[in-house]
């Protein structure tokens, strides 16, 4: 064991007493909406296989699980946090600042982001990230410089699309869902309009702090409705108004197939195979992070972690996959597996 790795341990035990950890004998996991649903399958999984207690997980969404898990060591401490997007350089920092400095990311797989409407909606959509944009954005460019966003009918943008009214319920910005959504679906779509192309030619440094400003907000005025973290809400609604659409993860879309249909990005529908092979342009990975202080320390922790990193959940007809996380090559998975398993701790985030 490594000097760092020593000391870490020695705190973990200051901070975290006998008494304490008796306390809280079951797992304590926070973080991503989108990595709930997997992350709960294998508390299930774990607790019937080994009859220990199932860890108790929260969907607190990727930022606000963050803000939780880098707030200390200790048993008044999550141990685990599933995030729909990499660990960001100043939640690394926070981290850092309350003493939690041994931490391993752990790629789990993959997932869509899918726009999807109620299977009773008579149209079969197929929009253009520049499309998605322009429905969706507080202000579009033009030639004269950037305007509130004008259009309130999907025919508005283009004559070939349905004339209904722009309705979208997503994610709110505490999301990972929603960060991932915005530099993959967002930052495309408006770098398409002629307005940037030409910023771009124009003033390199203008149009990088038009792409991370303008392009990144989302519409307040009626179209884009923030639906929290709870994704079932969503679909209550999208199943009231067919012509609303829905902004979530593939593994949500997948579970629901019998009330959704998904919405085709570039002709692409999101499918195992779409994503995995990232021809469906809004695909993104999938991560959990845990707190290596807590290992050894709170029962469990690490046979927890030894299921995730299993075969059974991971490897292709593994149980997460039947619940529609896309897995990682065989390769990447194996890599993967040996790094988490032995507690390998990742670097600073740039």
């Amino acid at each position: 064991m490594s000097l760092h790795k020593l000391s870490t341990s020695v705190l973990a035990i200051l901070a975290v007493s006998a008494s304490a950890a008796a306390a809280r004998d079951e797992i304590r996991i926070v973080g991503s909406s989108t990595v709930f649903p997997y992350t709960q399958a294998v508390s299930e999984q774990f607790a019937n296989n080994t009859g220990a207690p199932s860890p108790i997980v929260e969907s607190t969404g990727t930022g606000g699980g963050m803000k939780i898990f880098c707030g200390g060591i200790g048993e008044g401490h999550p141990d685990i946090t599933g995030a729909s997007r990499a660990m960001k350089a100043s939640e690394f920092e926070l981290c850092a600042s309350n003493g939690v400095t041994d931490i391993t990311e752990a790629l789990i797989g993959y997932d869509g982001l899918s726009i999807a409407i109620s299977r009773s909606a008579e149209a079969d959509w197929d929009l253009s990230l520049e499309q998605v944009f322009l429905a969706l954005a507080a202000e579009v460019p033009t030639a004269d410089g950037w305007v509130a966003n004008p259009y309130k009918k999907w025919s508005d943008i283009d004559s070939s699309l349905p004339d209904v009214a722009i309705l979208a319920y997503g994610p709110p910005p505490t999301s990972g869902t929603r960060d991932a959504f915005v530099e993959l679906a967002m930052h495309p779509g408006c770098e398409a309009r002629p307005a940037m192309k030409a910023l771009k030619e124009a003033d390199a440094d203008a149009y990088k702090a038009a792409v991370k400003e303008n392009c990144s907000r989302m519409r307040q005025d009626g179209p884009f409705v923030e639906a929290g973290e709870n994704d079932n809400l969503i679909v209550q609604r999208l199943n009231a108004d067919a012509n609303a659409m829905g902004i979530f993860g593939y593994s949500f879309l997948y579970e629901n197939l019998d009330a959704l249909k998904p919405v085709k990005i570039n002709g692409v529908e999101p499918s195992a195979e779409t994503i995995g092979d990232f021809s469906y342009p809004i695909s993104r990975p999938l991560y959990f992070y845990v707190k290596n202080a807590h290992r050894g320390v709170i029962p469990n922790l690490q046979e927890f972690i030894e299921e995730y990193m299993s075969d059974d959940a991971m490897a292709p007809g593994g149980y997460l996959s039947e619940r529609g996380m896309v897995v990682l090559p065989d390769d990447v998975r194996a890599k993967t597996q040996e790094a988490v398993i032995g507690g390998e701790t990742m670097g600073p985030k740039s």
